[in-house]
Parts: C-alpha cells; structure tokens; sequence
C-alpha cells in the first residue's frame, strides 16, 4: 500500500508540472556563455526554444578564447548583448504565445541574466552575481529537481559557484552535486582540472565533456554529409530563418547568408524533452549527440576509431578530436570523420526544421504555421522486460497532430544505443508493429526502439518516442 501511495503522489507531481510542446516535462537549465558569434547565434535558437525549458539563468562568462582585456579575435564581447537579444525576443513574444502559453516572458528572462567571472581566462576568484545565481538555484531546496547547466565558454564561473558552496556550506556539497548535470562544449580554460575535478567528480555528477558538437561549429561546411548540408545552406537558412521572420531572427549571425555557426546549440538540444530520452542518459543519444562513460560519471565522445586515446587531462581545441580530423581527405578517413559526427548530423534535418518552424512563430499565426505531432503509445510501457523468443508489440496509434497534417510513422531501432549487436530488426512505417526477440539475445543486453513521427506541414516536423526492451532470464 506504502509504494502504491508513492507512486500516486508522483503520478499527480509529475501530471501537475509544465509541460514541452513535445508533451513531456520541462527541464531546469542554466547558460554560461562567453558572447562568441556561435553563441550569439545559439542564444537565437535557444531563446525560440525556452518554451521546452525552466530557465534558471543566463550568465556571461569568460573563456580561453574571449575574456575581458582580450584584444583582436580574443576580444571580450559587451555583456549587454544577452539583454539586447532579449529585448528582440521581446519583439516577437506576443505571436510566440499564440503558438505557446508556455514561453516566458521576456522581464522574467531578463531577472535571470546575470554577469559572472568575466576579467580574464580561467578566473574564478570573484564572487560574482552569475556565480551566486548557480549557488542559489543549486542550494534552493524549494525545487529538488535536477538542473542542467551548460558551459557554452568555459567552467570558471561555475567553478566560482561551486566554491562558493565549498566555503560557506561545505555540509551540502553532496546535496548540490545531486541536483547538477553539466555539459561542457569543451574544457575551454583549466578551471574544470583544477578546481571542479578534484573537488566534485568524486560525487559522480553527470558530466559530458563534448567533441563532437563541432559539427555545428565553424568547420561544418568540411565534415557535414552533403544531404545534410542542404539545411545549412544559403538557400535554406535564408527562406527559412534570415528573411522575414521577425527582429530576433534578424540578429541571427550568418556567412553571407548561410549557417556560420552554432557550435553551443547541441548543450540545449540534449535537454529538449523531445521523447528520445537522452537526459536519462548521455550513451541513448539524441539531438546533442550520444556519449561513452570515460570514468566516475563523465562521458566523452565515442572514439573514432582504436588509435584515438582519452585525454587524461583537459578536452580542448588543443587536443580535439573533431580539430584533429577537421582536414582530413582520405576517403577512408572521412568515413571515420562522417561517422564520428554522426550521432549529432543524423538528428539535424529534424533540427533544423524545428528552427524554423519556431522562426515561423515569431511572424505567423497559428493556423499558418506547423506544430509538433504528439506521440502518445497505447499499451506500450516506455520500458520493456522481455526474454529471448518473446513477441513485443508496438502501438503509436493514439498519435495525434494539431494541425491535423497527415502523419507518418517509423519504428525503428537505435542500434548504437541499445546493447544487443545481433540480427536485425527491420524498421517498420506502420502506427502499431511487432518484434519478436531473437533467440540469440543475451540476459541484460537492451534494444532502443524509436518510433519517429513526421507530419506533411510546411516545415516537416518530427516528434519521437524511445522505447527500451531489457532482455532478462
């Protein structure tokens, strides 16, 4: 009776919170951004998509690459620039609520903005306001959930806040490292080796150290499949985002007219409650990319191939995978490369047309504009105990759109994600399906079904709904 108790008051806890477009619940999320082009074409993309997120703060941090009193390319961008995009987010919130209720709005953004350690690379010695926001959201004990903070430049104003949670209540370090998730586009200054990893790793928090996010970065044009390529495009990128979309998608930084840069985007992109499930863990794989655990609970990009070591010390551009293999042009070589990025560019066409279906939402009312299909499954738990010979079936067919756009269907398995390498299981472009487990799966081994959901809107658009299959005795 006590554990049907429980899992009522989490049903109804879980029903009562907010809620994505996508039908799933919201995540917390902190951005810690040192003003590079890239971010400030990520923030874009990412202020069109705080209707998926709880956003605990923005905050203005440093890098080895941007730092107040960095001259020329090193130059420090004003830390004004997150209000200036606010205020043009502000320009098209109205026509973003007739899509969304859930978008906040743009005096709540701005409560969250906050500057943290800025004067020089690496410094974490000031007690900052961005770096006492991280404290706070971490120590509140209102809100137990987790929070995802993201390092779009480096770790020294969350490595300022994590001290600052050391000294003055060393008693709730554990208690904080439960609530953080961290996802770092790189290691870009040396304060996550050298404050953060000796004082925090031992607490095993989620952490993704990320390589393969520079497929959206500035070197794309090189390492992008060709078909994939077409949505980075000037043709595509101006139709669909630069021209006629409103003030916020005006500021987006291009290359004369095409994609320039977003090398920050797929921080977020994990933490979209999409239905692929990848918060639950960095190895299932999702619109920011899938990862290997490398030690405690750090995970690192898959290898490219066997002559490809971890770093022992810090992920960087110094020793960057993506930058080692960016002027490869073997054909074998690109292989490795096209494979290496592909746990990011095989999501993107997915990606791309949901910014610009959100672009769309700065201009467009409802009616003219595309919405996300929500998949619902009937009778199928999003997680599966079977054993080998069993008979799973499969059922999207509750699977509605609010357009009313024809819809279509694929199960598919994810193969890279699940465990289980032996036959093949064909995909399936039906609303309900069956498979049947081979004889020759292993107890323990998983099987990840995705049925991905696409409408016939202007953009497609994609929902998806992962399935886990856990083999047993």
């Amino acid at each position: 009776m006590k554990r049907l108790l429980i899992l009522i008051f989490f049903t109804v806890l879980i029903a009562g919170l907010p809620g994505s477009v996508f039908g799933n619940r919201k995540p917390r999320v902190i951005v810690t951004t040192d003003g590079e082009a890239d971010d400030r074409a990520s923030m874009v993309r990412f202020l069109l998509s705080t209707n998926e997120f709880d956003v605990e703060g923005i905050v203005n941090s440093s890098s080895q690459f941007h730092w107040v009193g960095g001259e020329g390319w090193n130059a420090f961008h004003e830390v004004s620039w997150i209000r200036d995009y606010i205020n043009l987010y502000s320009k098209v919130y109205e026509n973003l609520l007739l899509h969304d209720a859930d978008y906040p709005s743009p005096e709540y953004l701005l409560s969250k903005w906050k500057v943290g350690n800025i004067n020089g690379v690496g410094e974490d010695s000031i007690r900052t306001e961005g770096a006492e926001l991280i404290t706070n959201v971490l120590l509140d004990k209102t809100d137990s959930r987790p929070v995802w903070i993201q390092a779009w430049g480096g770790c020294n104003t969350i490595s300022r806040a994590l001290k600052i949670i050391q000294e003055d209540h060393p008693e709730r370090m554990e208690e904080a490292a439960g609530k953080m998730r961290l996802f770092l586009i790189w290691e870009q200054d040396k304060t996550y080796q050298e404050y953060i990893r000796p004082n925090w790793e031992q607490f095993n928090i989620p952490t993704i150290i990320s390589d393969q996010f520079d497929c959206m970065a500035y070197i794309w044009p090189k390492v992008l499949p060709d078909d994939v390529k077409t949505y980075f495009n000037a043709g595509w990128m101006t139709k669909n985002i630069l021209e006629g979309h409103g003030a916020l998608c005006d500021a987006y930084e291009n290359n004369n007219g095409a994609f320039n840069a977003e090398g920050d985007t797929p921080s977020f992109l994990h933490s979209i409650p999409d239905g692929l499930r990848s918060m639950e863990s960095p190895d299932y794989g999702g619109w920011g990319g899938r990862y290997v655990k490398v030690r405690n609970n750090v995970w690192m990009d898959p290898r490219p191939d066997s002559t490809y070591q971890y770093p022992t010390g810090q992920w960087g551009f110094s020793n960057s995978w993506s930058k080692n293999m960016e002027h490869d042009t073997s054909p074998e070589k690109v292989a490795i490369r096209t494979n290496y990025f592909k746990p990011i560019w095989r999501w993107m066409d997915d990606v791309q047309n949901y910014f610009a279906a959100r672009a769309d939402w700065c201009v467009k009312d409802y009616a003219s504009a595309n919405h996300h299909p929500l998949v619902r499954l009937k009778n199928t738990p999003l997680n599966i105990e079977a054993k080998a010979g069993d008979t799973i079936k499969l059922d999207a067919s509750a699977t509605t759109d609010p357009d009313k756009d024809k819809i279509d269907f694929r199960w598919w398995n994810y193969k890279e994600a699940g465990t289980y390498k032996g036959r093949e299981i064909n995909d399936a472009v039906t609303p309900k399906t069956k498979i049947t487990i081979s004889n020759d799966a292993l107890p323990g081994e998983t099987i990840h079904m995705i049925c991905e959901v696409s409408d016939s809107g202007s953009p497609s658009l994609t929902s998806y709904q992962r399935v886990i299959i856990t083999i047993t005795d």
